[in-house]
């Protein structure tokens, strides 16, 4: 019997140095005692939050939230242990310090039969980096689309404006943003659309293209095509929406013959 019990000191022994030797914070609360308190953390949790072990046994989870972490993420963690229901979230915590970083919280319910409760197993996952660089990404993207599409003034009447890439419905919406924001369009006679630039042209480039020709209409702006190539044209030639459309080979030509109109 003493052998079996002391078999089974070293596995619970083995288990807390594998759980502490993870980068991952782990945590588990009892709900059955007040205000559902941790009753075993690893040092993946102490050193992801910058906190002692004395300083968080027996307390709620919630000293990791702050001034920015999200209420409705808040509310969803406590509905979920209301139910006791696994969930999983992605919020923004604190560390003692004072730091800010991303935490991918999972909270996984877990019945011990022998003791008939509920314990409630936490695994706090770091990924500020991953979420920094998602953010740098998107801002990148953004930048990118709004260099790619910008409107450049070449005579007192008459913008131009270069499409690089292809033409999907996100960036038609993007482009029709700028231009009903740019006060610049309002005074414009006519506003060029290079497409020598363009990737790809189909019917729905095709479409997209007449759209922003009503608009434009609306706004008493004409557009002007320029740029098709023999290739283009060929795509083009199905296409009876864009007939009624002017249309040069080069900016430059666009601009010389406007100019005398």
């Amino acid at each position: 019997m003493k052998q079996n019990l002391n078999l089974f000191k070293e596995k619970v022994s083995l288990l807390e140095q594998a759980l502490d030797f993870t980068r991952v914070g782990i945590t588990i609360t009892d709900p059955s005692l007040p205000d559902n308190p941790i009753i075993y953390v690893n040092e993946g949790f102490l050193s992801m939050a910058g906190y002692d072990y004395e300083e968080v046994i027996g307390k709620n989870c919630r000293f990791l939230q702050g001034e920015d972490t999200d209420r409705e993420s808040i509310r969803e963690i406590k509905d979920a242990l209301g139910d006791k229901r696994k969930i999983s979230i992605k919020l923004r915590n604190y560390r003692k310090d004072g730091t800010p970083f991303w935490n991918e919280l999972t909270i996984d319910p877990f019945y011990m039969e022998e003791e008939e409760k509920y314990y409630f197993i936490g695994i706090q996952n770091d990924i500020t980096k991953q979420e920094e660089y998602q953010e740098k990404l998107e801002l990148t993207l953004k930048e990118i689309e709004r260099l790619s599409t910008p409107l450049v003034p070449v005579t007192d009447n008459t913008l131009v404006l270069p499409l690089i890439g292809n033409l999907s419905r996100e960036r038609f919406e993007k482009i029709t943003e700028t231009i009903v924001s740019d006060l610049n369009v309002r005074h414009a006679t006519y506003l060029i659309l290079d497409l020598s630039g363009l990737g790809m042209f189909d019917e729905h480039t095709s479409s997209l293209i007449y759209q922003l020709h009503h608009l434009l209409k609306l706004l008493g702006t004409d557009l002007v095509l320029t740029g098709i190539s023999a290739q283009l044209a060929m795509k083009a030639g199905t296409s009876h929406e864009l007939y009624s459309l002017k249309t040069y080979l080069s900016v430059q030509e666009a601009v010389n013959d406007l100019s005398k109109l």
